[in-house]
């Protein structure tokens, strides 16, 4: 019997009982009073229905479909260091396929992988010869294809890294536009000397620009007589991105590794893309002095790099090779193709590569340095709160979110800030909205190896520094090979002796051992990489405070869906807090995971009230559905 029917019957029983006993003016005011009723029961009825619709259709909304990198996990793999097959001391792309397995037990869906191409090696990759071609102490290009297929079975996407701010000296490129070959005269970046007023016969540099690596960014060519410009190394010589002939030849090397069945790239260097021109009087422009008095004239810092990095002219070329890979993508049927940009520059220009007003799109997202560049060990919660906000706050409105750890280039994430933080770091960064990037070994906490002067292989390092400095320079300690286990070179390679050698600590910090135990920073990565596919935390809000000067608070929510929330003490002290302020949780909560240097345990229940952290001490707390 419906609803309806059952109001019906009561009034008329209700009236057949009272008809002999009441007047008909008392019958009216009864069979209005009961009007009345049917009809708020009535209009309740409707409002629960539309509003079970509404939920239904917000949940409906709320979990659309992603696309596949837009929740993904992104790690670096420095492919020189990874996994070596062959006992050359080399990691290569064998010993990368030979351990996709391991993507998949630790949870992450896309790899990208520094330079493969054909290089001198004089910054390991970083200086291409030959864009075509796989260099030949990693393997092949059969090997790399076998790669991709594999991991695409597995489930894991692929990236290159597409170094197309230069090229390297040895290239054909650089050949032929030195001997003015017709069609490269231009390729490069080239300018006569500037003359010496007090020496006619002497010959001076372009302008007083600084390369990255110190010293002129120009270097003379015996050859062509003239001097060419270098933001890097001196075997680095910039490609001229004004000739439109070297953009399309970039588009064909980008066409050349999507038909492969690479799935996206992370662009080097943009920021050094374009630089000033030459003024009136045939000259280019010297760059005003920093007023940084602890800068030497050999050194960056020294000018204020005006005419050398963050030219507006590199957006348009992002925003072309975006147009370019999107259309590949339409007109192949593939899957989205992504692009990933290294720049590290201001928020305001970092924002401008994912797009402009004029719904130009730009590359999927521009690596966010922040955890690298504004925080470190001695950072206090409302530090990280800024600078997870600020970054928030400038993100355009539709783009995705990106948090950077660490990679190749600088100190790695356990030494810069302290291995009781990886834990609580690697949460923060799994939790918050948008995608987290990760470099070889943070899963496990590795610190940096050790590498002598005498050994130093960095090209930065051997440029700028000496015996006494060159720490302050170097990237070979982030870079040493792999911890796989305790046996010879850490399971790395079957030979004694590696292209860096690899760190004493693998003895007792390695990834078999992690598995093994029963707590371990790669056991609570792998449940970390579960917990984002939580609706809550791919699909919620967030909220995230600072608790106090040292712990903050990071929770995930969304309407129906279980809430979780990270409570990290990033401080170096014990800390006491409030979880009774907390009003979006609802408490008692279960803990989720906890770091593993807290004394607490998976499954243990947290009361509502005072909790005390130890330093470094992170959990995840769930709560149930409100």
């Amino acid at each position: 019997m419906s609803v309806y029917d059952l109001l019906i019957s009561i009034i008329i029983q209700t009236m057949i009982i009272v008809q002999q006993k009441i007047h008909l003016k008392q019958m009216l005011i009864i069979l209005l009073i009961m009007l009345v009723l049917v009809i708020t029961i009535v209009i309740g009825w409707l409002i629960i229905i539309v509003m079970n619709n509404k939920e239904m259709e917000c949940d409906e909304r709320e979990l659309k479909k992603m696309d596949w990198w837009e929740n993904a996990v992104v790690y670096e793999v420095y492919l020189r260091s990874f996994k070596d097959s062959d006992g050359d001391g080399i990691g290569d792309i064998k010993g990368l396929t030979s351990k996709l397995q391991y993507f998949v037990d630790a949870g992450v869906n896309v790899i990208w992988l520094t330079p493969i191409f054909s290089s001198p090696m004089e910054d390991f990759g970083y200086d291409v010869s030959d864009f075509y071609s796989i260099h030949y102490e990693y393997g092949t290009m059969e090997d790399l294809e076998d790669l991709i297929e594999k991991a695409h079975e597995l489930g894991v996407k692929v990236l290159l890294d597409f170094v197309c701010n230069h090229a390297s000296i040895a290239s054909q490129y650089f050949r032929l536009s030195e001997g003015r070959s017709p069609g490269y005269e231009d390729y490069f970046v080239w300018a006569d000397p500037r003359s010496d007023p007090n020496n006619e016969s002497n010959r001076l540099v372009p302008s007083n620009w600084i390369s990255e690596f110190g010293g002129s960014i120009w270097e003379w060519s015996d050859k062509r007589q003239q001097y060419y410009l270098h933001q890097f190394s001196r075997t680095q010589a910039d490609f001229n991105f004004r000739n439109h002939s070297v953009r399309k030849e970039l588009q064909n090397i980008l066409k050349f590794w999507l038909e492969k069945g690479v799935d996206g790239f992370r662009i080097d260097a943009l920021p050094h893309f374009f630089e000033g021109t030459l003024e009136d009087e045939g000259k280019y422009p010297d760059e005003p002095l920093s007023g940084d008095v602890t800068a030497s004239p050999f050194e960056i810092k020294y000018t204020d790099r005006r005419y050398t990095k963050d030219l507006f002219e590199v957006y348009d070329v992002v925003y072309e090779w975006r147009e370019f890979v999107d259309q590949w993508q339409k007109d192949n049927g593939a899957e989205t193709k992504i692009l990933l940009a290294e720049a590290y520059t201001n928020i305001t220009n970092t924002m401008l590569y994912y797009g402009d007003e004029r719904n130009r799109s730009g590359v999927h997202f521009p690596f966010n340095f922040d955890f690298i560049n504004k925080l470190s060990d001695m950072s206090s919660a409302r530090d990280y709160v800024y600078v997870v906000n600020h970054w928030m706050s400038y993100l355009p409105y539709g783009r995705v979110a990106n948090w950077v750890l660490g990679n190749h280039d600088n100190s790695r994430m356990a030494t810069r800030f302290g291995t009781n933080m990886v834990d609580g770091l690697n949460a923060l960064t799994m939790m918050l909205p948008g995608v987290p990037c990760y470099y070889q070994g943070d899963e496990i906490g590795m610190e940096n190896g050790h590498i002598p002067w005498e050994d130093t292989k960095d090209i930065r390092a051997l440029r700028l520094g000496n015996e006494d400095n060159y720490e302050k320079y170097t990237r070979d300690p982030a870079r040493t090979p792999f911890h796989w286990d305790n046996s010879t070179s850490a399971g790395f390679s079957r030979n004694v002796s590696t292209w860096l050698s690899v760190s004493q600590e693998y003895r007792w910090n390695n990834l078999e051992a992690q598995v093994k135990a029963d707590k371990s920073h790669f056991k609570v990565f792998q449940a970390l990489t579960k917990l984002r596919k939580e609706p809550a935390l791919s699909h919620g809000n967030y909220h995230l405070e600072a608790m106090t000067a040292h712990s903050l608070l990071l929770i995930r929510y969304l309407d129906n869906y279980d809430s979780y929330a990270l409570v990290f003490n990033v401080g170096k002290v014990d800390d006491e807090v409030d979880l009774a302020r907390v009003k979006l949780m609802k408490m008692p909560a279960v803990v989720y995971m906890c770091s593993v240097h807290s004394e607490r345990r998976d499954g243990d229940i947290i009361p509502s009230g005072r909790i005390l952290l130890k330093p470094g001490e992170a959990l995840i707390l769930k709560s149930l559905r409100k």
